[in-house]
């Protein structure tokens, strides 16, 4: 009888991969948390955590040493995370990790209007040059962090325009990777696009948003000029307001309007609305 491979996962500090790390430690696989500070790791049953930031080469090389499958939960957006991922995945290659799952974003091209997509291209093609045994899950936005668009006037202001978009919650996203890593040599060089199972315009959102938050919210289309006006006074540097704004473009293009059904093909349920997940009691939201 072959022994059971071994689980790593990263990001385990946040939301999403604090997701997946509870799921499998419920199941009751042991896995390991790759983290920056291990001090801040969930503590977790059958969990042991290790540091391995993405951009330091030899201390993700031994913490994934010995390490058969790996969801590589995408960095914190930055000018250098393409970099950073890439240092990550060659560590993972000399680590002898057999498969690795990564969080990518639906629509990653190198043309894709949200500027962050392409970086996630960037990094999908440096895995697939690699050799590294793959799975992508392409994510849509999250439906989690919706109410975090509306401004304290209660507006939703950007240049989406007409356009709709395929939201999906991150708990979705988590048991999808769950079943993934469960079972990957199923999923050996597969891409799914996570989405909900409606695309919504953000006036729809807007509407779903005034109605579970007991207050009015509208949405507001922007020009792209108007659009970077209103978001440079945060001070952000020129790389995060291009990610802000194309955010909208992205949505106003077209890019993420598609609906798949690989959330409740990898999950055995339906994908979960914006609607559901508002409804939920203790949902967090961002």
């Amino acid at each position: 009888m072959s022994p059971a491979p071994t689980l790593a996962v990263t990001g385990a500090t946040g939301r999403l991969g604090g997701r997946v790390a509870r799921r499998i430690a419920a199941s009751g696989t042991p896995q390991t948390l790759v983290v920056r500070d291990p001090a801040r790791a969930p503590q977790l049953p059958g969990a042991r955590a290790v540091p391995g930031s993405f951009g330091d080469r030899e201390a993700v090389r031994e913490a994934l040493r010995g390490v058969d499958r790996v969801l590589m939960v995408s960095a914190s957006e930055s000018a250098d995370r393409v970099r950073e991922h890439r240092v990550f995945v060659d560590a993972a290659v000399e680590a002898g990790v057999a498969h690795l799952v990564y969080v990518s974003f639906q629509g990653a091209s190198p043309e894709a209007a949200f500027t962050l997509a392409r970086d996630h291209w960037a990094t999908e093609q440096h895995i697939r040059a690699s050799g590294l045994g793959f799975t992508f899950l392409r994510d849509n936005l999250y439906a989690d962090f919706m109410p975090g668009l509306v401004g304290e006037d209660g507006i939703i202001r950007g240049p989406a325009g007409r356009g709709r978009a395929a939201v999906v919650t991150q708990d979705d996203i988590a048991e999808a990777a769950v079943a993934v890593l469960s079972d990957a040599p199923r999923h050996l060089g597969a891409t799914y696009d996570l989405t909900g199972p409606e695309a919504l315009g953000l006036d729809e959102v807007a509407a779903l948003l005034s109605d579970h938050l007991g207050r009015e919210i509208a949405y507001r289309p922007e020009t792209v000029e108007e659009a970077y006006a209103s978001r440079r006074s945060f001070g952000a540097p020129d790389w995060q307001l291009d990610a802000w704004v194309s955010t909208y473009t992205a949505i106003a293009a077209g890019e993420l309007a598609a609906v798949s059904d690989a959330v409740p093909r990898l999950t055995g349920h339906p994908a979960t609305s914006l609607d559901q997940l508002l409804r939920l009691d203790g949902a967090e939201l961002a």
